[in-house]
């Protein structure tokens, strides 16, 4: 592999023990990839916090736990700075650091976490705690190169603003921050950024909701490895809408860039997008396959409900303000519990905007930082449960005998103030 002389003297351990371990994996990860080289990464977002599986090692002790849990290292490391030149940000965690209690988690959980989060502040990681790290100051330019364990913040990066990133995985994720390096491969490189299937839309796609759904049914026709392009048929969309879109495409086929020709910076045309080669596949998205992956999502009929959970991406301020407005001066069925989430920063300015008093003035709880994905603590015993987020609702509902309903942010909070689904 050719190394630069900064990364040679990084392996042999010029500049520390912790360095030479990162980069060292860093190599070896580049050897699996079968990458030539390294490039430099300026952005790291990591998934930091006192997460379930750290207990696999049984240990208080947070530098054994991270040495061998980050570093796949028997022999302790320091995890005392990332890279200077590295903006490292967190990913979501496992509880609301605010309102832990709201979430049954115990004191000795709350105080675990808090002592691993004061950990990677005081190595240099900003605790910013979101999923949508690109609307909290994470923003990566194009041709800029970062490492992130959000697979759709990775599509909303590479896709809306060229950057270059994959979702590597959480231990790629700090070696990267510690050494300032990632293996070029893949979608570091230009040539690899072209568009393979293009997907002609032949359903609405007007709403929040349909957007959710169309990048569910596109993430599970889309090859792995694959990166798909939408080429014609759909209305403008906003961010919020891909953000939905892109968190649900990843969670059934796992691109990692998505070009939407006439909106991303490398599909100003089809042709562009394509590079000069031809599609490997053209695919039409209907009406029939919205219906399939409804019926994937969704149980049929209605009934009561115990738990609803919207913010999967965390929510923004507009969507915010939709869910105050919809709940001022309104109460939550006492049988139901509603969790709404969304980032630190957004939560302040909901604070100053007074739609966290309308939220929680209903009952509701308003949380940030984790998700019930993330934090693993769906309410025990719950018989029946509602998502606006088809990522939710995919990942949860194997893992559960509850009853799992899917519907819009609308369908959601309606369900909550009746205590029942009425369906779609």
């Amino acid at each position: 592999m050719k190394l630069t002389d900064a990364e040679k003297r990084m392996l042999d351990g010029e500049q520390g023990l912790l360095k030479q371990k990162a980069i060292e994996k860093v190599v070896q990860y580049a050897n699996v990839l079968g990458a030539e080289e390294l490039c430099k990464v300026t952005k790291a977002h990591l998934f930091c916090g006192s997460h379930p599986y750290l207990r696999a090692m049984n240990s208080d002790d947070f530098d054994e736990v991270v040495s061998e849990m980050h570093f796949c290292s028997s022999r302790k490391i320091i995890f005392d700075r990332v890279d200077h030149e590295c903006y490292c940000q967190s990913d979501v965690g496992p509880m609301c650091p605010m309102n832990w209690q709201k979430m049954r988690v115990s004191e000795e959980e709350h105080a675990r976490n808090m002592g691993y989060l004061k950990r990677y502040l005081d190595a240099g990681v900003q605790l910013v705690g979101t999923c949508i790290p690109y609307l909290t100051g994470f923003i990566p330019l194009m041709g800029e190169h970062y490492v992130s364990s959000e697979s759709h913040a990775v599509l909303m990066m590479n896709s809306l603003w060229g950057a270059c990133g994959h979702a590597d995985g959480l231990e790629a994720g700090f070696w990267s921050a510690v050494c300032g390096r990632t293996p070029l491969w893949g979608l570091h490189k230009m040539d690899n950024r072209k568009g393979t299937h293009v997907f002609h839309i032949e359903c609405p796609t007007e709403t929040l909701l349909d957007w959710d759904l169309l990048g569910y049914t596109i993430g599970r026709k889309t090859p792995t490895h694959s990166v798909p392009v939408l080429a014609s048929g759909f209305q403008r969309p906003d961010i919020v809408k891909l953000k939905s879109a892109f968190a649900s495409m990843a969670t059934t086929g796992g691109p990692e860039m998505c070009h939407i020709v006439g909106i991303t910076p490398e599909a100003r045309t089809l042709k562009e997008t394509l590079g000069g080669n031809a599609a490997v596949e053209i695919i039409g998205i209907t009406m029939d396959d919205i219906a399939e992956s409804i019926d994937m999502l969704c149980e049929k009929g209605s009934g009561t409900l115990d738990f609803i959970s919207l913010g999967c991406p965390h929510y923004t301020i507009d969507q915010l303000a939709q869910v105050a407005n919809f709940l001022k001066g309104k109460k939550i069925h006492p049988e139901v519990e509603l969790q709404v989430w969304t980032a630190s920063p957004i939560r302040e300015t909901a604070d100053r905007c007074g739609y966290t008093k309308s939220i929680e003035d209903s009952g509701a709880n308003f949380l940030t930082s984790s998700c019930p994905l993330t934090s693993e603590k769906v309410p025990p015993g719950s018989r029946a449960m509602a998502f606006d987020s088809a990522k939710q609702a995919h990942y949860i509902k194997p893992g559960t005998s509850a009853k799992v309903f899917y519907g819009s942010m609308e369908d959601c909070l309606a369900s909550a103030l009746s205590g029942y689904w009425e369906g779609r």
